[in-house]
């Protein structure tokens, strides 16, 4: 067991990891530029939220047909060509905002489009890692590729988008354009990733059988059915969380942005000690203790009143959600036919958005309605009735690691 720590990831792992390094920091700084942008447009609230939905928007639009393409083309070619037409993207964006021609309507379908590439860009990189890792490396992989996301999207690259913008309104977005063009050539020379679908067929008989395969697995249709319940949950109690932060805990703006800092650093530290955790632990006893632990996150929150414990549970919510990752993607990864990893993480992926989506959607109805922790008590009982029914399916024999 030990020996799958120490297995080298090699040279294609190396260009994939920088090539997302350069891609996460481009996604970090629009995180940060982007709601700057359209709010230094529009005081409109409804327009400000909207330009955060139409980004997630394409992943239920375009999810599953993105799969299919991804089983269907050589996936290093079209990461090449998705992050080239990313920065063209940025590239355009950046010169309306120079020029003063920018518009929300221009934000919209900026934002749009980079979601849309996002779909499968996203997809790809996961269906291509156990191309070019061994086996036994895949979670060592795993934990590096989160590792760089919490670093980049949540420490670095967002107070540098913000910085940006401050200088100069169009700086970002042509950061992004460069960053992203930085990162093509990095994935053109990754070993080839010939088309894995055997035969071309209709594109909806392609869709349907990644959806069968995955409906048919019972422990893979089990972790998407959780990962969409455990991003509902968390979106309909952490949607309000500045309010929470305020209303609950006496905090201002910067212990609000402590609390997310606490939560990314529980990440990080989540995504060092996942590796070791899965030599201590089987899977199934890790995935369990992920749904208590994400349960009793949610009741912590409910009653507290304290700052530091919301800190606390905050740091432990980060690294239970980082090892979550960790054991989910690999577990998939290694279950799911190269054929079908497309389509069938295109089915995941849609289930893991479209429970966040709704999340959001639920969350400021019911703190409105019920108070400030009802989320986060509603949350709670989900995550209870959720954790009763994935128990049997997260058993021991169900998840021996497949070969």
């Amino acid at each position: 067991m030990p020996s799958r720590q120490r297995a080298p990831l090699g040279a294609d792992f190396g260009k994939l990891w920088a090539a997302n390094a350069f891609t996460n920091v481009a996604d970090g700084i629009t995180l940060a530029a982007g709601p700057l942008l359209i709010s230094s447009l529009t005081d409109d609230p409804a327009l400000v939220a909207g330009s955060v939905f139409v980004q997630q928007l394409p992943w239920l639009l375009f999810s599953l047909v993105s799969g299919a393409y991804v089983d269907r083309l050589d996936r290093r070619r079209l990461l090449v060509v998705v992050n080239l037409l990313r920065g063209l993207v940025g590239t355009g964006l950046a010169l309306a905002v120079f020029s003063g021609t920018v518009t929300v309507a221009a934000v919209y379908v900026a934002f749009f489009l980079f979601g849309t590439a996002e779909t499968l860009a996203d997809n790809a990189s996961s269906a291509m890692l156990p191309a070019i890792v061994p086996d036994e490396a895949l979670p060592r992989a795993n934990s590096r590729l989160i590792a760089l996301q919490v670093v980049a999207n949540q420490f670095v690259a967002p107070p540098v988008g913000a910085a940006l913008f401050v200088f100069a309104a169009a700086a970002p977005f042509g950061v992004n354009a460069v960053v992203f063009a930085l990162a093509a050539p990095l994935l053109g020379v990754l070993t080839r990733q010939a088309p894995v679908t055997e035969q071309r067929r209709p594109l909806w008989t392609e869709i349907g059988e990644g959806l069968r395969w995955l409906w048919a697995h019972r422990v893979v249709r089990m972790l998407a059915v959780s990962i969409s319940l455990m991003n509902l949950t968390m979106l309909a109690a952490f949607a309000i969380l500045v309010l929470y932060a305020r209303e609950r805990l006496g905090l201002g703006g910067i212990g609000y942005g402590l609390l997310l800092t606490a939560m990314a650093a529980g990440g990080l530290l989540g995504t060092v000690v996942a590796g070791r955790l899965r030599v201590w632990f089987a899977d199934s006893t890790l995935l369990r203790t992920g749904l208590v632990v994400e349960t009793l996150t949610h009741v912590v929150l409910a009653v507290a009143s304290t700052p530091w414990v919301a800190v606390v549970t905050l740091v432990a919510f980060g690294l239970h959600g980082s090892v979550w990752g960790v054991v989910s993607q690999t577990w998939r990864q290694r279950a799911v036919p190269d054929r079908l990893r497309g389509r069938v993480n295109s089915v995941y992926l849609l289930f893991s958005i479209g429970g966040a989506a709704l999340g959001s959607l639920v969350s400021g109805p019911l703190a409105a309605g019920f108070g400030i922790t009802a989320p986060f008590w509603c949350s709670a009982v989900a995550m209870a009735m959720l954790t009763v029914v994935a128990w049997r399916a997260f058993a021991r024999h169900l998840l021996t690691r497949p070969t």
